[in-house]
């Protein structure tokens, strides 16, 4: 197959091939680092707008070659990919600038930007992927590119993390390889999109479906962080700031995330899974994900541990949109994929610049920092409430299409689900914004910040402010201009017309 592939080679390549040079260049040589870094990171970001534009025209971009008989690698770039695509190019460039000046004046940078780019590289090939096979490739390839991220600062705490991330991963890579082969052994080979294999299969072959679909879900379920496969991903919390937003937003949650998106929609189809009562079951573990996330989240008082209970929380209205079987379903769970990656790197970002710049970590240091640090506390206020749902944030319509959908699909229980999670939510960042914005700080000459520096004529690094800002105002502006063409919105509403046209 060769359907306009150079576009799409030269997008994976953006970031795939930029990896192994900066693993040659000179531990100090900043400037040609920063410039391979920042360069690959524009680069990509432009090829993919001009693929959605493409898109958008009606032109198809796809490549592919037989690996052995009966499997093959294939790319493609269809709308739910592209979206995914779209997601990890602009919040690579914010997480990129944001790394540069984290990691200013620290060891082994480049071995650290030599493997974020082989994670965004990995993260690119998994929106691209064409069928599960290629999907299987580059999802294990993010798990080798991330562990190294994960133990970068080289401490005992970080060595034992990165052991309990490749435990996990790893498992959850050979139930996904499990389920591929089995599949692959039932059915063929199947491309995405192309439901029809599995809906011509019998009534006989119902059963294997089913623990086909539920090996699928464990090891995907892995990555996107589903109780009780989550264990991994608070530990993870002893890596650097950066590391944590790659984490959380781009990369290793949304993986696992956007893998069951493609299972449910793209190998099942929709109305097999329904069939089967599959959406039921996912719809069950997605809400007591998402409940049981929030719980913990409260009883946190690390700052990035609350983050990251939060994150175990949140990925799952994703999981609980497209269990919901009706197009509001849908368009609330793939809208949340961009939404929760836009407000999830904004609160990692303003809480790595709290341990930078006064070495806050934990949520009992908070006070009185919104007059010390306004932009980034403004910036983690915007985060915050768009977690809890207030509009015109993001969050706001992710669960306000999740309602709609729980109705549209019957299942008014979610809507309890979604109550009980908006008030966690609440309970869990409205303390943290109190003491942010109206508890007093250490007065001068009486206390102290933990760990104060002056990394910044402004309230800290540039390099550490402006990308927060940045994301704070694409997850209020994706709100406020929700119905304009293009914004996640509007490209989710594109999918699910896609999916239950007739």
């Amino acid at each position: 197959m060769n359907d306009n592939p150079g576009l799409l080679l030269v997008t994976l390549a953006a970031s795939l091939l930029v990896a192994p040079l900066i693993f040659l260049l000179p531990e100090r040589a900043w400037l040609a680092r920063t410039t391979l870094n920042l360069g690959a990171a524009l680069l990509k970001l432009g090829l993919v707008t001009l693929m959605v534009a493409g898109l958008a025209r009606g032109d198809s971009y796809a490549f592919g070659f037989t690996v052995v008989e009966g499997v093959s690698f294939q790319l493609r770039a269809d709308p739910l990919g592209i979206m995914f695509a779209g997601l990890s190019s602009l919040l690579w460039l914010f997480t990129t600038l944001y790394a540069i000046g984290y990691l200013e004046g620290s060891p082994n940078r480049k071995r650290f930007f030599g493997f974020f780019s082989l994670c965004v590289a990995s993260t690119l090939g998994i929106a691209l992927a064409g069928n599960l096979f290629t999907f299987m490739l580059f999802y294990e390839l993010l798990t080798l590119s991330t562990y190294p991220l994960v133990v970068h600062r080289g401490t005992p705490k970080a060595l034992a993390a990165g052991a309990t991330y490749l435990r996990y991963t790893v498992s959850g890579g050979v139930l996904l390889l499990i389920a591929v082969v089995a599949l692959h052994v039932l059915a063929g080979e199947v491309n995405f999109g192309q439901r029809e294999v599995l809906a011509d299969l019998g009534p006989e072959h119902h059963a294997w479906l089913i623990g086909i679909f539920v090996l699928l879900m464990l090891g995907l379920g892995v990555k996107a962080a589903l109780v009780p496969l989550h264990g991994w991903l608070p530990q993870a919390m002893v890596a650097p700031a950066p590391v944590s937003a790659l984490l959380h937003a781009v990369a290793v949650v949304k993986a696992g995330a956007f893998g069951i998106v493609r299972v449910v929609y793209d190998v099942y189809g929709i109305a097999l899974s329904y069939e089967l009562g599959l959406l039921t079951g996912l719809a069950i573990a997605a809400s007591f994900t998402i409940l049981y996330g929030s719980l913990r989240a409260l009883a946190q008082v690390d700052i990035k541990r609350r983050l990251a209970f939060s994150t175990v929380s949140q990925v799952s209205y994703i999981m609980l949109g497209i269990s919901l079987f009706g197009p509001m379903g849908t368009i609330a769970g793939l809208a949340h994929l961009l939404h929760q990656g836009l407000m999830k790197v904004t609160l990692f970002f303003c809480a790595g610049n709290y341990a930078e710049e006064l070495g806050i970590h934990r949520i009992d240091e908070l006070d009185g920092v919104g007059r010390r640090m306004p932009g980034t506390s403004l910036a983690f206020t915007l985060g915050a409430l768009g977690m809890i749902g207030i509009p015109p944030l993001v969050g706001f319509l992710s669960k306000w299409y999740l309602g709609m959908g729980a109705i549209q699909a019957g299942m008014s229980w979610v809507i309890a689900v979604l109550v009980a999670s908006s008030l966690l939510n609440a309970a869990y960042f409205l303390p943290i914004l109190y003491r942010l914005w109206f508890k007093p700080g250490p007065l001068e000459g009486v206390g102290t910040w933990p760990e104060e520096r002056r990394l910044g004529r402004l309230e800290t690094s540039a390099w550490l402010l402006w990308p927060a800002l940045a994301t704070a105002a694409f997850s209020l502006l994706a709100g406020v201009f929700a119905g304009l063409p293009f914004s996640p919105l509007s490209w989710a509403s594109l999918i699910a017309t896609q999916e239950y046209l007739p």
